[in-house]
C-alpha cells in the first residue's frame, strides 16, 4: 500500500520535471527568437543608417558641386567684366593718345610754318611751288 502514494509522488515529480523542462525549452526558444529579432532589427537599423549617411554625403557632394559651379560662373563673369573694362580703358587711352599726338603735330606744324613763312622770300618760293602743282584747266 505504500507503493501507490510513492509511485504517485514519483509520477507527479516526473511530470513536474518534464513540465519544467518543456517550459525551459520554450523559454530558450523564445530567447533565441528574441535574439534573432534583435539581430534583424539591428541589421535593418544599420542598413537604414548607412542609407541616410549615403544620402547625406550625396547631398553634401551635390551642394559642393553646385557651389563650385556657381563660383566658376561668377569668376568667369568677373573676368569677362575685367576684360571689357580693360579694353574700354585701352581704347580710351588710345583716343587720348591720338588726340595728344594730333595736338602736338599741329603745334609743331604751326611752329614750322611760322618759321618758314617768317621770311618774305620763303613765302614767295612756297607760293611758286604750290602754283606749279595747281593745274589750271
Amino acid at each position: 500500500m505504500a507503493w501507490k502514494p510513492i509511485l504517485k509522488a514519483l509520477n507527479e515529480r516526473e511530470e513536474s520535471i518534464e513540465k519544467s523542462l518543456k517550459e525551459a525549452e520554450k523559454a530558450r526558444e523564445d530567447m533565441a527568437n528574441l535574439n534573432a529579432d534583435n539581430e534583424r532589427l539591428l541589421k535593418e537599423a544599420r542598413i537604414e543608417r548607412d542609407k541616410v549617411l549615403q544620402e547625406a554625403r550625396g547631398m553634401g557632394d551635390q551642394m559642393i558641386a553646385e557651389a563650385k559651379a556657381a563660383a566658376r560662373v561668377e569668376a568667369d563673369k568677373m573676368i569677362e567684366n575685367a576684360r571689357v573694362a580693360i579694353e574700354n580703358e585701352k581704347n580710351s587711352a588710345m583716343v587720348e593718345l591720338k588726340n595728344q599726338v594730333a595736338t602736338l603735330s599741329l603745334e609743331i606744324a604751326e611752329k614750322v610754318v611760322k618759321e618758314r613763312l617768317s621770311d618774305q622770300g620763303e613765302q614767295e618760293k612756297l607760293v611758286a611751288v604750290l602754283m606749279q602743282d595747281v593745274d589750271l584747266n
